[in-house]
């Protein structure tokens, strides 16, 4: 299943790689894809989509599912 995060606020490629390893500690991704052009994360696996935006939010951005 492919679950996709609005994340707003990234500025750069850091900010997406921030994003990304955020989403990755997330219990049950798979894969993840950050694209702050379009300020998405696509998340692919069986992970929660509220563990999701928390994780989003911990590292600093804000996140809509």
């Amino acid at each position: 299943m492919t679950t996709t995060i609005i994340v707003e606020g990234m500025t750069c490629g850091h900010c997406e790689q921030t994003v990304e390893e955020a989403l990755e500690e997330v219990s049950g991704v798979t894969d993840v894809t950050v694209d702050r052009e379009s300020e998405q994360a696509s998340v692919d696996g069986e992970a929660n989509v509220t563990a999701l935006v928390e994780a989003v939010e911990d590292a600093g951005y804000t996140a809509y599912a």
